[in-house]
């Protein structure tokens, strides 16, 4: 099923609901589109849309980092970002040590874990994290997870910025470039598997391993990363590969009306929109209750504590 079906489906079981009030706007800022924000952030607006009552978009954005400011400034009403940068943000902590708190952050709900990729080209020697010194690596732009991701395995492998030739760009223009053999890898943090990533295979790449003390050590410095395996053939052809994940959450800020985050909560989880998602993409599979509540670093929206409460899941 395509995504514009899905959401027409999406759309058309909402018209039943019966009467609804002023219509209000959610922006949901995801990531590029070659990403996997972008594709479920699609498939989520369409779930949570109520025609007449809320409209929802997904919005191209840079990522984590700019979705969780431009959330707390006020010009997005929603986003998506990874779970360590949401608690930086919220404490004041990690990349936001010795910045203003984004205090107003408010957590709707915990998505899908996010595998951190290190794509690189075959045939370059290229069999670890340490191999990536002198090589030209794309890190994504400023403003996005993967970058701070990146920046944080680097280091755990004794690397700096310094030590590689970086290149700030997003996966569809890395991949182009390493089909075009003008760039040697790229860091992708998001969900498996990733277009970005399966429209590389006849290029002929492969993933590196994050694993071993660097990986216990980057773990130990951030509680949100957990062990993940890129399971075998996730990508046709690419052995089972070791890595680090982090969960994909959905926030808002609390001047947020609470009516229209309990609404859009309640529609993320109907069977509707669970039989849409799951559809629709492999990380749709995921977003579940069961999953809704798991690694909060931050309060959760009074909205949302709301609809958890009437389902059992928050005391």
């Amino acid at each position: 099923m395509t995504l514009k079906k899905i959401a027409l489906f999406v759309l058309a079981a909402a018209l039943l609901a019966g009467p609804v009030s002023a219509q209000q706007y959610v922006r949901i800022g995801t990531g590029g589109t070659a990403g996997t924000y972008f594709p479920v952030g699609v498939l989520v607006a369409a779930a949570v849309s109520q025609p007449g009552k809320i409209v929802a978009t997904a919005q191209s954005s840079n990522g984590s980092l700019g979705n969780v400011i431009s959330v707390a400034g006020g010009s997005l009403e929603s986003g998506f970002s990874q779970a360590d940068i949401v608690s930086w943000a919220y404490h004041g902590t990690g990349i936001f040590e010795g910045k203003p708190r984004l205090s107003g952050l408010r957590l709707i709900a915990n998505l899908y874990p996010e595998s951190i990729h290190i794509v690189v080209k075959k045939g370059l020697g290229i069999r670890s994290v340490a191999d990536l010194k002198g090589k030209r690596v794309a890190l994504d732009e400023a403003g996005s997870g993967t970058l701070i991701s990146a920046r944080q395995v680097l280091t755990s492998f004794g690397l700096t910025e310094a030590d590689i030739r970086p290149e700030y760009i997003k996966p569809n223009q890395a991949g182009d470039k390493l089909k075009a053999g003008t760039l040697d890898a790229f860091f992708f943090t998001g969900g498996a598997p990733a277009k970005a990533i399966t429209d590389l295979i006849s290029s002929g790449i492969d993933l590196l391993p994050i694993d071993g003390p660097q990986a216990q050590r980057l773990r130990a410095a951030s509680p949100f990363l957990t062990v993940d395996t890129i399971r075998t053939d996730t990508y046709p052809g690419i052995a089972a590969t070791v890595t680090l994940a982090v969960g994909a959450q959905w926030v808002t800020r609390d001047t947020v009306d609470a009516e229209l985050v309990y609404q859009i909560t309640k529609s993320l989880y109907s069977a509707a929109a669970q039989q849409a998602l799951s559809q629709g993409h492999a990380n749709g599979r995921t977003i579940t209750l069961a999953n809704a509540t798991q690694g909060a670093g931050i309060a959760f929206h009074p909205g949302a504590i709301r609809f958890y409460k009437e389902v059992g899941l928050l005391q």
